[in-house]
């Protein structure tokens, strides 16, 4: 599979809705109330949730420019999309949200977004993996809000830089010298295809192969290749020899570790930007790094993840909307929201911008973005998540070996592919 390694790309999401007024009737014959007339229109913006701070002032300044009124609503991003298939038909819904860059596909499919006319000048402004994420068949339907990648958390209080491990390996052997059943060294959620896929791709896996344009194939699935199954096999001797507890196994596996994170009982973790809020404000003394390097010499890869803008197919200010999507997502406004938000911009500018350049965090996505590959975005990777994640609980637990539990979860994600996408 060919691998996009771009750097700077970056995760935690935005959404927005732009909900119009229309002008109303013009009264009888009397005479006639242009009240309804007068109205400025008005947008509906969802943005992610606590992100909104971030785009206040540039809300006000396209009020003031365009004679609209924006009005801003916070929800969660990865769940605007199952809002707005509701919301659209019932004329409710957004202009304009937010979403992660794997729905894209998804969303063009079922008709929800419009495509956007952007020349390439404007595309040019970001990074070539971020506007990538963007496109299907060529065609632009979203700009780049922000990037992320998966990264290493450690505890400055229980090891220091100079300490930390450079490679999975060292991080296995630390571990087994801390591990006693109540404080960890390393965690990771290899349980999830989002996370075990670090290692899996590293050793030769891949979800969709690429054709010769670039293009995703659907029919090349490399969950189970041998280079998988090595990765596979690699997880598996974290939870053999309980160096990873069994509560990070499953769907509460997510607060587990980031709760043995907080509460000092695991030295380091992988996770993503959408924690740095959270830890600091818990009050950890922690830093960030690149993820390390695997026993084949190679880096552990991870997910690119871009957030982006983008228009609903059923605004009725399809227009405004987009107007409004470049006016937000321009270097100007992408610079001021990651001052406030901390999200890494997609800008490519803004890679060497010293606001940019001087954050830890910023840095580390930076660097981690160069082992990455972006998410695929075509609708068949909904097809992936529950049995990839299924087949590594297996593996896990010790209730199926790599080779079988791949095999089979493959098996499943053909079988959902032929069944919901056929013909696509």
């Amino acid at each position: 599979m060919k691998k996009f390694k771009k750097y700077f790309s970056v995760m935690s999401g935005i959404a927005l809705s732009l909900s119009l007024v229309a002008c109303g009737p013009q009264d009888d014959a009397k005479g006639g109330d242009t009240k309804e007339a007068d109205k400025p229109k008005e947008l509906l913006v969802w943005e992610d949730v606590m992100k909104g701070e971030g785009i206040k002032d540039a809300i006000a300044k396209f009020e003031e420019e365009n004679d609209v009124k924006v009005k801003m609503v916070e929800k969660q991003y990865t769940k605007q999309i199952e809002d707005l298939r509701l919301d659209g038909p019932a004329g409710t819904g957004p202009d304009v949200l937010t979403m992660p860059s794997d729905q894209i596909g998804t969303a063009v499919t079922e008709g929800l977004i419009k495509e956007l006319n952007v020349d390439e000048n404007t595309q040019g402004v970001y990074t070539e993996a971020a506007m990538d994420a963007q496109k299907v068949n060529g065609k632009v339907y979203g700009l780049p809000k922000a990037v992320e990648t998966t990264m290493l958390y450690y505890n400055k209080d229980l090891i220091s830089e100079d300490q930390l491990p450079t490679t999975l390996e060292g991080w296995y052997d630390y571990s087994k010298g801390v591990a006693n059943g109540e404080k960890f060294g390393f965690l990771a959620l290899f349980d999830q295809i989002y996370y075990a896929n670090s290692v899996l791709s590293g050793y030769g896996g891949y979800i969709f192969g690429q054709k010769d344009d670039g293009s995703y194939d659907p029919a090349d699935i490399g969950i189970n290749n041998a280079g998988a199954v090595e990765g596979a096999q690699y997880i598996q001797k974290f939870y053999k020899e309980g160096l990873f507890p069994a509560g990070i196994i499953g769907e509460q596996g997510i607060s587990v570790i980031e709760s043995l994170f907080t509460e000092g009982k695991a030295t380091a973790i992988i996770s993503g930007p959408w924690n740095v809020e959270p830890f600091t404000k818990a009050g950890v003394n922690y830093g960030v790094q690149k993820l390390p390097e695997l026993a084949n010499g190679k880096n552990m890869s991870a997910f690119i993840g871009v957030k982006s803008y983008n228009v609903s197919s059923y605004s009725k200010n399809a227009e405004l909307a987009e107007k409004f999507v470049k006016f937000i997502a321009n270097e100007e406004n992408s610079k001021t929201r990651y001052e406030i938000t901390k999200e890494v911009p997609a800008v490519a500018s803004l890679a060497n911008d010293p606001v940019v350049t001087e954050s830890p965090v910023a840095k580390a996505v930076a660097e981690q973005s160069q082992f990455s590959v972006l998410m695929p975005n075509i609708p068949q990777m909904n097809e992936v998540w529950a049995p990839a994640d299924s087949a590594l609980q297996t593996i896990a637990t010790g209730k199926a070996q790599p080779k079988a539990a791949l095999d089979q979860a493959v098996e499943t994600i053909k079988g959902q592919i032929e069944a919901k996408h056929s013909g696509k």
